[in-house]
């Protein structure tokens, strides 16, 4: 089984990270997006965990939107969410996780939390680690892959 902490939006705090690393234990930690440096920090205080990241509307680094991941055998789309307009609703990044036949579709860009399991697909907004919204403490994800079983779980946990 893979353990995945997934993180968004933290904004210039690193510290936040910091935490959820510490408290998750992590095979794997995805970044999707805003800071770009911020993500940088927490690899070099963190060598030995594999990271992956994308940009998000904030940052410079603008080569690849999304991507894709192959994880315990299991397709997995990672995007900050602007380029779908998640923050008018979900459909285009659900058409575009259908389309790509992913069996998971990480986002951020809200600063909400959401997750989900739709059409066989699983959906997760970690919220922000950095600067969450609406009075809601910081936030991230963690996705388990499980090769074994084929299954995949999600959860979010909050920074008090």
């Amino acid at each position: 089984m893979k353990k995945i902490l997934v993180l968004s939006d933290s904004h210039g705090n690193v510290n936040n990270m910091v935490l959820a690393v510490r408290s998750a234990s992590p095979d794997l930690i995805i970044h999707l997006g805003d800071c770009w440096s911020d993500a940088q920090k927490l690899r070099l205080k963190f060598p030995g965990i594999p990271m992956e990241q994308v940009p998000g509307n904030c940052d410079c680094n603008q080569e690849f939107q999304e991507r894709e991941l192959l994880i315990e055998g299991k397709r997995i789309l990672i995007c900050h969410g602007h380029t779908f307009n998640v923050k008018a609703g979900y459909l285009n990044l659900e058409y575009a996780a259908e389309e790509r036949k992913v069996d998971a579709a990480l986002f951020g860009h809200t600063h909400r939390v959401f997750y989900d399991v739709h059409n066989r697909i699983t959906y997760l907004n970690p919220g922000s680690i950095g600067s969450p919204a609406f009075g809601v403490p910081p936030s991230y994800g963690i996705l388990e892959v499980d090769s074994f079983t084929g299954r995949i779980t999600e959860d979010v946990f909050y920074l008090e």
